[in-house]
């Protein structure tokens, strides 16, 4: 068994952090806070110092960069941190063993990065390549993913959220015990653009398909799964996921940080009343939500993330201590096969591009106007105010045409083709009626939300 590897696989579904350099700030938002930054320690280090030290070595570059630091965030698409992080990109940081220095991951690999030249907390990383940092620093560190069945990331931006949460149940029994690895079922070419957290307060079920109760924070602690964690390590860090839980319970969507025509949005948030709140929700102090699970017949996007549920996979989670905890009323915090998508709310959806589950829709035009999207695209993946499009809402994009287009190729890393299955960006034609100033009334009224 590759002890590395499956410490990388509890880094993907969001876990890892390292011992705190200074106390914690009080009450649990506050804790919590610190935890998803990585303190205090729960996993050990994935790869060593050295291993990250030397991933330049798998670039194809003669020396290491004057500015390693700012080299690796733009290859794997990670950001500066906003606090102190002894150099390290936020969502990696320092963490030590018996086996000496090394470095782990948090929470805010995947969910936290820059929109418009500003850093967000909490916002799905649009930008992360996930799959190339993990396989540069196995190999950077002499080891080999061969013995994984699936691949962390399939499009840049996107991670698969299945894969690696059953890899890690697979060396476990009900009760968390380690044990050798069991059958599971893989589901090919899984994306997902993880949802936003300051959604996750109006939700009564959480995760793009409404699959878990919003109120579960075990769900989370498969992140310790780690071959070092025993079983009763992991059960006894309830507390610090209640703490997580209560911060991204706290979060807050971003203002959108550019002018909004009054008038366009008042026009925009009558269309939205009569023809997307339904599903979506109201907005303003007497906010409401559905929490509609749609069908996926009838939203019609992409099926492969909702499909990704076996009965063997739930059967063994559901029979799981993780799946025990219970709500005020008794009953167990199960996750469920819904064959749909949950519809979310819609608060800072300016900032959360791109759109659908799989990140296959750059801008809120296209989410409006299903003919328009482009098929193949490529995209900057620094986050700054010139990448962001404010008229249409969302990242501007450079479409791509065929083998013989004149543009000159991206790396293939770098490019989204929805012809793929799991990245497709058909369905959700709602907006397909609307008259282009509609459409402008709309995005216009969304700024403000």
């Amino acid at each position: 068994m590759n002890r590395w590897l499956l410490g990388l696989c509890a880094a993907v579904v969001g876990g890892g952090a390292t011992a705190a350099d200074a106390p914690p700030a009080a009450g649990a938002v506050g804790r919590g806070a610190e935890a998803v930054r990585g303190r205090p320690a729960l996993n050990p280090p994935f790869c060593s110092t050295e291993a990250y030290e030397g991933l330049w070595k798998r670039w194809g570059v003669p020396a290491r960069p004057a500015d390693f630091a700012r080299a690796v965030r733009g290859r794997y698409g990670l950001h500066p941190a906003p606090y102190e992080n002894a150099g390290l990109p936020m969502g990696i940081h320092p963490a030590r063993n018996v086996f000496g220095k090394g470095v782990s991951t948090d929470c805010l690999l995947c969910h936290a990065g820059t929109v418009a030249g500003k850093t967000v907390i909490g916002v799905g990383n649009a930008a992360l390549d996930i799959e190339t940092l993990l396989s540069d620093l196995v190999a950077a560190g002499g080891g080999s993913r061969d013995q994984v069945p699936f691949k962390f990331s399939h499009a840049r931006g996107t991670i698969d959220p299945v894969s690696p949460f059953t890899y890690l149940m697979t060396m476990r029994t009900p009760d968390l015990t380690l044990r050798p690895p069991a059958d599971a079922d893989y589901f090919p070419g899984l994306c997902s653009d993880p949802p936003a957290w300051w959604q996750l307060k109006k939700k009564k079920t959480r995760d793009w398909t409404g699959a878990a109760d919003a109120r579960a924070a075990r769900l989370d602690m498969v992140t310790l799964l780690s071959p070092f964690n025993s079983g009763g390590f992991v059960k006894r860090q309830e507390g610090v996921f209640a703490d997580i839980h209560a911060f991204v319970m706290s979060v807050e969507a971003p203002k959108y940080p550019f002018p909004v025509d009054a008038g366009r949005a008042a026009r925009g948030a009558e269309l939205f009343a009569a023809h997307c709140a339904s599903c979506h929700g109201t907005y303003g102090p007497d906010w409401t939500y559905p929490n509609r699970v749609v069908p996926l017949a009838k939203i019609g996007t992409d099926p492969a993330l909702a499909a990704a549920f076996s009965k063997r996979n739930m059967d063994h989670f559901n029979a799981s201590w993780f799946a025990a905890e219970t709500g005020p009323d008794g009953k167990p915090f199960k996750i469920a096969d819904t064959k749909g998508y949950q519809a979310p709310p819609l608060d800072g959806v300016w900032a959360t591009a791109p759109y659908f589950h799989n990140g296959s829709v750059p801008t809120v035009y296209h989410v409006l106007n299903s003919k328009a999207r482009p098929k193949v695209f490529t995209r900057s993946f620094r986050g700054e105010e010139e990448d962001y499009d404010p008229v249409n809402l969302g990242l501007k994009v450079t479409v791509l045409g065929t083998p013989s287009d004149p543009k000159p190729a991206p790396e293939p890393r770098d490019v989204y083709d929805t012809t793929v299955p799991g990245r497709t960006n058909g369905g959700h034609t709602y907006g397909d009626d609307f008259t282009e100033a509609e459409r402008a009334a709309v995005i216009e009224y969304l700024k403000t939300l």
